[in-house]
Parts: structure tokens; C-alpha cells; sequence
């Protein structure tokens, strides 16, 4: 059965989505703004177990897609999420049974819950990612091999564009990104429909419960005047990799990403010691004096060290002290498919999988 969201639940899906957000998927904090104001109104969204799902029941995937720099000045509410699902139904000619997100990861674990505000759907406790990547064939569904078709993306106007072919998902993808470029590097999609069944199958399930957990770890953390962001490792199984100074960003939008690096210079136990990070929208690589230490697809994560509060890529300024941590990926992907993916060759660095938990891969 699907439960309502209590308005608390709102602020920890905040808090955790933005640590899964890996860096990327844009801040949560308008859309949650949203959403309050949605509750604050007498409003509320209900979270559905995909267990709930029939077989044939067809579920809407969204997102906001583009570069996270932009997402600050050109936010997303509830009528602009809904507006390519209500596309994505006249075309089909057939309603969606409920809506679920794309990736838990950044401000589009709340994409489904501002549809939902429009809509009146259920919001699947699922996403396809299990945290934020930027590109559509780094989803589960796409490692699964089903299909990337029919597609749509809109933009705030009255521009929308439904790709209902393509030969591939890495196609697919360099059409909508163009389109996206286009509008402005900022875009509501609605993604090839799913059965209630390919949820169930291929979705990493109850993702936005387990945001809310680590959501509501970091809470309790702080209340206690514990270290949040230790608090953070313990609860999701992860390693504190460096704490350090932000020396030094680079970044540029390009191509609709958010691309460049980030500097840390060590301190505390890592005082002496350096960290570049590579970014594509999320945190790809990390090396430690020029020594590879972690790279996707395990979760590279920089926090605050004082509040444990996650700091997207668009976010980062010199002189805030950070942690970086790695927290482990989903299974699926660390298969040969899903490497393939999502492994560090995907975003063109020539290097294999080594994961700080001790997995290797190609």
C-alpha cells in the first residue's frame, strides 16, 4: 500500500539525496522548497513500495536533466516536471499508473514528489540509478539492455521534443543533450515508460527510504554534536578517504555538463598531502599525490566537515574544509555490463575499476 511522505521526511530526503548526489544532480533545496510549500498548502504525496506495482502498470520515469551551474538560476516546480509526462501520455494515448525518479541522487529524488504535487500519482520508493550520473544510458534499465524509446524532453516555454526512435541509448542521449543544450542546458524529460514489472526487476528499490535513513542519520548525528559526517560512513558502509582546504576549482558548462576539477590541500591526518578530484556534473576520480585512490562507480562524495551537509560541484569555493568519502556502489554496477557503463572509461578516463572496498573490475 502506498504510505504518505510525513512533511519531516521532506527535509531528510533533502539531506540525504544530496550526499547520493555524488556532486552532481543539482541541489535539492528548491525543489524541497517546492514541495514544503505543496505540504504547507494542505497537500501530500504518497510513496508506493514497488512491490505494490502490478505487472502491467505503466510508471513514468522523470528528471530535470542539463548542467547543475544552470539549475541556480533556472529552478523547477511542479508544472514544469508534470508538463513532459502529460506528453508522454497523449502520446501513448494511455495514463501512468505512478511516477518514479530517474536517480535518488540531487534534486531529482524530489522530481517524482513535484509530479506527484501536480498530479496526484504515487511516487515508486525506486530510482534507476541508486544515486546521480549524467547521462541516460548510465541507468540501470539501459545496463539491463530494454528499451531508451519513446522519449521527451521539454523546456519551461512551449518547446518539446519526443524522440520516439533511436538506435541506441548513447544516441539517444546525444540527441537529448543537444536539445537540452539548446534550451538552454536546463530540461524536464519523461523517460521511456516502464512496466510494473521492469521496476521490480531492474530498478534499485526503496532507494528514496534509504535516502531519508541516511537523511535522518546526519540529523541525529548533529542533534547529538557527533561528527556527521562519520556518521554518514558508519550508517552507509563507506570510508573516509581525505579531509582537507579547497584549494583550486575548475569547471566549465560544456556540451549541457558541468566538467573541471577540484584541489584539496590536506590537513589534519592528511596535512602534507594533496587531492584532485575530476568532475562530469558528479565526482568521477580521485587521486591522492597523483596516485589513483578511488574512481566510479563507487559513490565519491564531498562533504562540509562540520555539518556533514553534501557540496554539489557547482557549489564548491575556495577555502571550505571538506571530507571526501566513498561510499559503495550498486551491485549491478560493478558487472562487466554495468562497468561498461559506468566504470571510469565510460567518462574517458583510461583507467580500469579499483574500488576502495576491495572489488576490481575491467
Amino acid at each position: 500500500m502506498a504510505r504518505p511522505i510525513d512533511a519531516d521526511e521532506l527535509d531528510l530526503l533533502s539531506i540525504g539525496a544530496w550526499i547520493l548526489g555524488t556532486g552532481g544532480g543539482g541541489s535539492p533545496h528548491a525543489s524541497h522548497l517546492v514541495a514544503r510549500q505543496f505540504y504547507e498548502d494542505g497537500g501530500r504525496i504518497e510513496l508506493l513500495d514497488p512491490d505494490e506495482l502490478a505487472d502491467d502498470d505503466l510508471v513514468a520515469v522523470v528528471s530535470t536533466m542539463g548542467a547543475p551551474l544552470v539549475f541556480q538560476e533556472r529552478m523547477t516546480d511542479a508544472a514544469f516536471a508534470l508538463k513532459p509526462v502529460r506528453i508522454m501520455e497523449a502520446y501513448l494515448g494511455r495514463r501512468f499508473r505512478a511516477v518514479m525518479t530517474v536517480e535518488v541522487g540531487g534534486c531529482n529524488a524530489f522530481q517524482p514528489l513535484l509530479v506527484a504535487a501536480a498530479s496526484g500519482l504515487p511516487v515508486v520508493d525506486a530510482d534507476a540509478m541508486g544515486r546521480a550520473y549524467p547521462e541516460a544510458q548510465m541507468q540501470t534499465f539501459s545496463i539491463a539492455g530494454l528499451q531508451m524509446v519513446p522519449h521527451v524532453v521539454s523546456d519551461i516555454r512551449d518547446n518539446d521534443v519526443i524522440i520516439p526512435t533511436a538506435s541506441g541509448w548513447r544516441e539517444m542521449e546525444r540527441v537529448r543533450r543537444k536539445v537540452c543544450t539548446e534550451y538552454g542546458s536546463v530540461a524536464t524529460t519523461c523517460q521511456a515508460p516502464r512496466s510494473g514489472a521492469e521496476v521490480k526487476r531492474h530498478a534499485v528499490l526503496r532507494s528514496l527510504s534509504q535516502a531519508i535513513a541516511l537523511g535522518r542519520e546526519v540529523r541525529r548525528a548533529r542533534a547529538a554534536h557527533e561528527d556527521p559526517v562519520m556518521a554518514t560512513v558508519a550508517a552507509a558502509d563507506g570510508q573516509r578517504l581525505f579531509t582537507g582546504k579547497v584549494m583550486d576549482v575548475q569547471r566549465r558548462t560544456t556540451e549541457g555538463f558541468l566538467r573541471g576539477s577540484l584541489t584539496l590541500a590536506g590537513q589534519d591526518a592528511d596535512a602534507g598531502a594533496a587531492f584532485v578530484i575530476e568532475f562530469q556534473n558528479e565526482f568521477t576520480i580521485g587521486r591522492r599525490d597523483g596516485t589513483m585512490i578511488v574512481t566510479t562507480p563507487d559513490l565519491i562524495c564531498v562533504l562540509d566537515s562540520i555539518s556533514g551537509e553534501a557540496i554539489g560541484t557547482e557549489s564548491l569555493r575556495y577555502g571550505q574544509r571538506v571530507t571526501v568519502i566513498a561510499l559503495p556502489s550498486q551491485p549491478i554496477h560493478r558487472t562487466e555490463e554495468g562497468l561498461r557503463h559506468v566504470g571510469p572509461r565510460a567518462f574517458g578516463h583510461d583507467i580500469g575499476f579499483r574500488s576502495v572496498f576491495g572489488e576490481a573490475g575491467a
